[in-house]
């Protein structure tokens, strides 16, 4: 029996509902340790049976995720994260 690889992108990290629901193989620690070799503090956090996610991102103490505005889990990363942690993102996880 051959098993299909799985096809996933950054972005699921952020996603309440990522990873299958996180029923599979979730990449979450992937991404955030990927930021942090750039230098990024991350913080996940669980949704009990779902995806765990990325919910903060901060360098030198300033937190580049804006919580009041942003509703983790649900919003599109691509959205509210700044322009170089996108880009970085995507030059390391490419469609995959």
């Amino acid at each position: 029996m051959h098993v299909q690889p799985r096809h996933w992108h950054w972005e699921e990290a952020f996603d309440k509902f990522g990873f299958g629901d996180g029923d599979g193989e979730v990449f979450t620690a992937a991404v955030a340790a990927e930021l942090e070799s750039l230098g990024f503090a991350c913080t996940l956090h669980e949704f009990s049976l779902h995806n765990t996610i990325i919910r903060s991102i901060s360098i030198d103490g300033d937190e580049l995720i804006q919580q009041d505005s942003v509703e983790a889990g649900y919003d599109n990363p691509r959205d509210y994260l700044p322009v170089t942690i996108v880009s970085a993102l995507d030059a390391a996880f490419p469609s995959r």
